[in-house]
């Protein structure tokens, strides 16, 4: 039988491997050491490859990627209610085959673009403070950090030499994690650009990129929701509940999407005006790079409980969004 998924424990010297076939039987269960990992891979047909997002595993992506197979990273976290007996490589390897054919598993590019934005707010908001305490102070906003780094220059006197210094670190980190975010936003458009569905999501008044690829990522069959106002459930977004509520619930909600639309709709900034290209101006105003004035009552940016079925439409019946529609 020709195997179609496979699941990979990686570690450092033995790899444990579990591949099912096109019926869900598992036709391959194997160790194999390092030296002839490569070998193994080489000799199956194209496939789905699931590995856990750990050490060394970017660089088993990119080699296995290399053979033609289709290779997705989850966090080890979303694997662990998979693994049907006590742990052990076997029973890893075969959580993760099960685990990466999921609909709704979640991967982990969004995750690491919140993880590094998180922390770039968090170096933002140590530096005003530092350099509240000397007197200076700029307007919110990431934009305007710029707007304080004269101050680092050791000819304006108005820092000791330590804080100058110590400040300085903390705006080459945040330059650092900036870096970094783009390189993920740079990677979330090439993947936006390539999926349908992520663009018919990106019609939808208010929604960007970030939100339309993190939709588009963890919901792959709309259609096994019954309804708009199903799918708002299952993400934790509920009628009643004012923006403010909303966006401090689903910021612990173990739907990754909802969490990640969350942080869209409320706080995190659009993609850069040079990932997005020249074609794409950012306009006014917008959390997600759009301009409120122009947006409906339920978009995400003026009242993010109501779009859920906006999304849920657009997916399931497969069309773009379209004004004369009713939503959910």
């Amino acid at each position: 039988m020709q195997v179609i998924t496979v699941g990979l424990d990686i570690a450092k010297n033995v790899f444990q491997v579990h591949g099912i076939d096109s019926e869900g039987r598992a036709v391959l269960r194997r160790k194999v050491r390092r030296d002839q990992l490569l070998k193994l891979f080489g000799s199956l047909a194209p496939c789905l490859v699931g590995m856990e997002a750990c050490a060394t595993a970017h660089h088993w992506a990119g080699e296995l990627g290399a053979f033609g197979h289709e290779v997705r990273l989850m966090p080890p976290a979303y694997v662990k209610a998979y693994v049907k007996r006590n742990k052990n490589d076997a029973a890893d390897a075969e959580a993760i085959c099960e685990a990466v054919t999921r609909p709704t598993m979640r991967f982990v590019l969004h995750r690491a673009r919140h993880l590094l934005v998180r922390q770039r707010t968090e170096q933002v908001s140590a530096m005003r403070a530092h350099l509240a305490e000397y007197g200076v102070v700029a307007a919110k906003g990431i934009s305007r950090l710029r707007d304080l780094l004269p101050v680092l220059d050791p000819g304006t006197g108005i820092l000791t030499e330590l804080a100058r210094q110590t400040l300085l670190l903390i705006a080459q980190l945040i330059e650092a994690l900036t870096i970094q975010i783009r390189k993920i936003e740079t990677e979330l458009l090439a993947w936006h650009r390539s999926n349908p569905a992520s663009q018919r999501l990106e019609t939808i008044p208010g929604v960007g990129v970030t939100t339309a690829t993190a939709l588009a990522a963890t919901v792959l069959d709309a259609r096994a929701f019954r309804s708009g106002r199903q799918f708002a459930a299952w993400l934790g977004w509920c009628r009643g509940r004012t923006p403010a509520a909303a966006s401090s619930a689903w910021a612990a909600s173990p739907r990754w999407a909802a969490a990640i639309c969350a942080t869209c709709s409320s706080s995190a900034p659009p993609l850069s005006s040079a990932t997005r290209g020249a074609s794409q101006p950012r306009s006014a105003s917008g959390p997600t790079g759009c301009s409120t004035a122009s947006l409906p009552d339920w978009s995400p940016s003026r009242s993010p409980t109501r779009w859920p079925g906006a999304a849920w439409a657009v997916m399931a019946r497969e069309e773009n969004y379209r004004a004369t529609a009713t939503a959910a």
